[in-house]
């Protein structure tokens, strides 16, 4: 029996929380953009994360490759723990850290060719002009763009092709660890599946492991090893990719997955998985279940002890009383 590695990634407890200032009323009031999460990415895999806008997926992304400070947790990468250290100790990671954006335009200095966005991070970290040359259009041609493109601008490209190049920037450095902060949200559907593609490839040829952030349940499906889904700042199921689709557990799971258009009649019914109600406020101090006030089986015990996340199948875990009574 082969041994598991050790996680790339390793997330326990994580929180990062942003104090709301401006009055009596208010003290002590906070947005809990992350509240409590834990997971573990293995070395390869791809770990989707899905939920709806403003669940705390890309706050919980960027947290993990310390682009800002947390609240509380710890955060370990490559078995060295980084969820309080000083950005001196962290300069060393960056390179074995990086991150895809989701609008490539915002994302790419509108001032700079082709040639120096890639090398950019190169020279940061380093680099020859020999090396940065080659690494350059070695990319370049790894992401389907041409030599010819290595002197024009942001503006003279597509939404696809500025994220092709977002890709090479990336991963200019030999990154080991890739954030995709829903890098196909503003894609045309033909282009997403291009970017994917090239994702795919460039993991199995350079061996990366992604976090890959998104919304769209369809295409996360296709690219992801593990996925886990998001709600109000908490992970409330985490399980491999075909499991989750065909046998969703926690019931917010199951409403997302039933709003998603299916033709296959073959995936179970989830008529039962309408929402009710609304979002909860930022703010809401709820004792129990976040999930708790559009729950189509909440019971008594939601409303006052929040659930713990359970396996309830070989690698498949659920926050749920309906999995932990």
């Amino acid at each position: 029996m082969s041994e598991q590695l050790a996680p790339l990634v390793s997330v326990r407890d994580l929180r990062k929380h942003y104090p709301l200032n401006g009055g009596l009323l208010r003290k002590g009031v906070a947005v809990k953009a992350v509240d409590g999460v834990s997971f573990d990415i293995q070395p390869g895999e791809t770990f989707g994360l899905v939920g709806e806008s403003g669940c705390g997926k890309s706050t919980l992304g960027r947290a993990i490759l310390r682009l800002f400070d947390i609240t509380s947790g710890e955060i370990h990468f490559a078995g060295q723990a980084i969820a309080h250290a000083r950005e001196k100790e962290l300069k060393p990671l960056r390179k074995r850290m990086q991150a895809i954006f989701q609008d490539p335009y915002s994302s790419l200095n509108p001032g700079m060719t082709v040639r120096q966005l890639v090398a950019e991070p190169m020279q940061i970290h380093g680099y020859s002009r020999e090396e940065q040359r080659e690494r350059t259009e070695t990319l370049l041609y790894k992401v389907g763009l041409k030599h010819e493109h290595l002197e024009r601008f942001p503006h003279e490209f597509s939404g696809g092709q500025r994220q092709r190049i977002s890709i090479a920037r990336a991963l200019s450095v030999h990154p080991e660890f890739v954030l995709c902060d829903e890098p196909l949200s503003a894609l045309d559907v033909s282009v997403q599946a291009q970017v994917v593609n090239i994702l795919q490839d460039l993991q199995q040829e350079l061996g990366l492991t992604y976090l890959f952030i998104a919304h769209d349940l369809s295409m996360v499906r296709h690219i992801s090893s593990r996925i886990g889904v998001m709600y109000l700042g908490k992970l409330v199921e985490v399980a491999p990719a075909n499991e989750l689709y065909q046998r969703p557990a926690h019931p917010y799971t199951r409403a997302l997955l039933a709003a998603v258009p299916q033709p296959d009649p073959r995936i179970r019914n989830l008529e039962d998985a309408t929402l009710r109600g609304d979002i909860p406020g930022p703010t809401s101090a709820l004792p129990g279940c976040k999930f708790c006030s559009r729950c189509p089986h909440a019971m008594p015990v939601c409303q006052t002890q929040e659930p713990a996340m359970r396996e309830i199948a070989p690698g498949h875990f659920a926050a749920c009383w309906l999995f932990n009574m």
